[in-house]
């Protein structure tokens, strides 16, 4: 018998009464047939030019070199051999659980798999012309799988859904062979503290740390010291940011961080807007009500003494700004 407002069952479309157990059930498995197998057909129907009449469905899937199949509820990646010219893959906002069946794509240079399900890196060692490889968002406890990937410029392994209390590591056979490839890194909120394992990085230009676990200046010390070439630094959500002076120790350990030149932005960081906190000075208002008391000599200084910091950090930021996707970047 079913009840009116009864938090246990409800009546399904041919009016079924169904307890909440079996909804749930017959949800995943709706969400099981919904999954999407990635085969040639989806390819085909994903494309928006058609094939001449006097070239074949093969002839014309080894002209594409862009391949967009970006949140298409796919879970398996099937036998895509034909499509061998491939130069770039959108295959992020998926439901993917293993890289596999990419062995053919040997002229691959950009692979986007984030916001997928993965767990491991694996099966890409063919992938020798990689450069870059974007893995953010997944299921990702160890970066692995890498070695043979020499001419790999970036990657891209933020927000991976680790298990509490873990955070990401690495496999020092993939940084070893990464060593001179790699210039870009993106390690952002994956409870990382202290980066001594990545020093054998020599030509890394710019670190995406964001938002780990990073305490001390000391945490640093190690890559900070052998990172000749790094340009750009982002640590903004780290423990270390509020230590006192920290950007100026920063600096003061690394061998090409500049904080002179304005010319070009060495310490990007991404913003994330914050809640305001309450002003550490006396803010003055007027009121109908209230007899308003003018600011004291002492207040007055403190106040244009901070006036005066905000419009030259102000300044700074606009001559950093120097590419379009760095406007809601904040110097460190």
């Amino acid at each position: 018998m079913h009840l009116l407002g009864d938090p246990l069952s409800h009546e399904d479309g041919a009016g079924r009464c169904m307890t909440r157990k079996e909804d749930v059930a017959i949800r995943k498995q709706n969400s099981v047939q919904n999954m999407v197998r990635l085969t040639l057909e989806l390819i085909v129907k994903s494309l928006n030019q058609k094939n001449r009449r006097d070239e074949s469905l093969a002839q014309h899937l080894r002209k594409i070199t862009h391949l967009k199949l970006a949140n298409k509820n796919i879970d398996i990646i099937d036998d895509l051999s034909l499509c061998k010219n491939i130069n770039v893959l959108y295959l992020y906002d998926n439901q993917i659980k293993e890289i596999h069946n990419l062995d053919f794509a040997s002229n691959l240079r950009h692979l986007y798999l984030q916001n997928n399900c993965i767990t491991r890196i694996e099966n890409i060692a063919s992938l020798s012309k990689l450069e870059k490889l974007y893995l953010g968002g997944n299921y990702i406890t160890v970066v692995e799988g890498l070695e043979n990937l020499e001419e790999l410029r970036e990657l891209h392994v933020e927000s991976q859904q680790l298990p509490l209390g873990e955070k990401l590591l690495f496999d020092p056979r993939s940084l070893h062979s990464l060593a001179k490839s790699l210039s870009v890194l993106n390690i952002s909120n994956n409870n990382i503290d202290e980066m001594s394992d990545l020093a054998i990085l020599e030509n890394i230009f710019h670190l995406i740390a964001v938002d780990n676990q990073i305490q001390h200046i000391k945490d640093l010390e190690l890559v900070l010291g052998v990172w000749t070439k790094l340009s750009k630094l982002e640590l903004s959500g780290n423990p270390v940011c509020h230590k006192p002076k920290y950007r100026d120790r920063v600096i003061l350990q690394s061998k090409s961080l500049d904080d002179n030149d304005s010319e070009h932005t060495h310490f990007p960081v991404y913003y994330f807007p914050i809640p305001k906190e309450k002003p550490n000075f006396p803010v003055f208002t007027g009121s109908h009500n209230k007899e308003f008391h003018p600011p004291t000599y002492e207040e007055n200084r403190v106040i244009e003494k901070i006036s005066h910091s905000t419009l030259k950090n102000s300044q700074s930021v606009q001559k950093d700004l120097i590419e379009p996707h760095f406007l809601r970047q904040m110097p460190l």
